[in-house]
């Protein structure tokens, strides 16, 4: 698209909120720190709502020149045939039904593709993965993964090392194979889906990263890239690789 050369639009799903006096609003709660990674790497964020019909969702979809899926909620274990675990926490099948679809669209088009936190897992699941519903319960022996929900971290404390394989697109998005990462999910990939390769680990073997190799850019990370632009020049580069394949 001649007309999103030079800032390609990165679309970014929006999550639900409730607030008192009974006001629903659709909005991005880490937002800002989403939108400011895709701006100040050369790309133009805009806000995807939820509860469209797919009508709408496609218009919008087709200006898309890249895809971000952000952090959020659990999703419903149902999408990877599961019984909710008593660790599962919230969820909202809307962003899971309107991610779900537009993360098979961007596969289906080779439309680049970014997801984070909760995206590495939505990605996981649109392709035939399940995931771990609560990492602390199921997984004894995990480093601690969700510093950030409990302690009061600050968004860009790097908690862990992770390594990355070298030769992959990952670790040649990031330009180096051991990063320091933030840390702040208590989902994680259990078993990959068919196709995607798992590109990077931390010390525990839980799945920190992934990438299909056949697309032209579709990478997920189980950190927040997002919080670490400033300080961590790996995770600049991740979304400066990510913002050239969306105007290439």
């Amino acid at each position: 698209m001649n007309h999103h050369q030079r800032h390609p639009l990165i679309g970014i799903t929006a999550h639900h909120y409730a607030f008192k006096f009974g006001i629903e609003i659709i909005a991005q709660g880490q937002m800002s720190s989403y939108i400011k990674a895709i701006a100040s790497t050369g790309g133009a964020p805009v806000l995807l709502p939820l509860d469209l019909d797919e009508g709408p969702l496609r218009v919008i979809f087709e200006q898309l020149d890249g895809l971000v899926l952000p952090g959020g909620p659990d999703s419903v274990p149902a999408h990877y045939g599961q019984e909710p675990h008593e660790k599962l926490g919230r969820v909202d099948e809307e962003l899971d039904r309107t991610e779900l679809i537009l993360t098979r669209w961007a596969l289906d088009a080779d439309l680049p593709l970014l997801a984070i936190c909760r995206g590495i897992q939505v990605l996981n699941i649109a392709l035939g993965g399940t995931l771990y519903q609560d990492v602390p319960s199921q997984l004894p022996n995990a480093l601690e993964h969700h510093r950030f929900r409990q302690r009061g971290y600050p968004p860009n404390d790097q908690a862990h090392k992770v390594t990355v394989t070298a030769g992959s697109r990952l670790a040649a998005a990031l330009g180096d194979t051991k990063v320091m990462a933030n840390s702040r999910h208590h989902q994680a990939i259990d078993t990959p889906a068919l196709g995607l390769s798992v590109v990077a680990n931390t010390a525990d073997g839980l799945i920190e990263g992934v990438e299909l190799p056949q697309a032209s850019f579709a990478l997920g990370v189980q950190w927040h890239p997002e919080n670490l632009i400033d300080e961590n020049p790996p995770m600049r580069r991740l979304f400066e690789s990510f913002i050239r394949a969306a105007r290439d």
